[in-house]
């Protein structure tokens, strides 16, 4: 039951944070970007660890970040 309970936490957070990535390219909201990162952080780094594929699991939540600070930059 513990298995379960952190796969659907993880699997919740990657779907959570898909959404807000979505949400944040389309309404250009900067700010949904930086929470979609975040969300992104803890799932890809325990899935790097899991699969030894950690270079590309690991430098997913930075998109999102890359992005943020992109969309911040052109609104000043």
């Amino acid at each position: 039951m513990d298995f379960f309970l952190v796969a659907l936490t993880f699997w919740s957070l990657v779907i959570l944070s898909l959404l807000l990535l979505i949400h944040g390219l389309w309404k250009k909201s900067w700010q949904s970007l930086v929470v979609s990162g975040f969300a992104f952080l803890l799932p890809m780094l325990y899935f790097a660890m899991v699969d030894k594929l950690f270079i590309a699991f690991a430098l997913l939540p930075i998109v999102p970040f890359i992005l943020a600070y992109n969309m911040k930059k052109k609104e000043l």
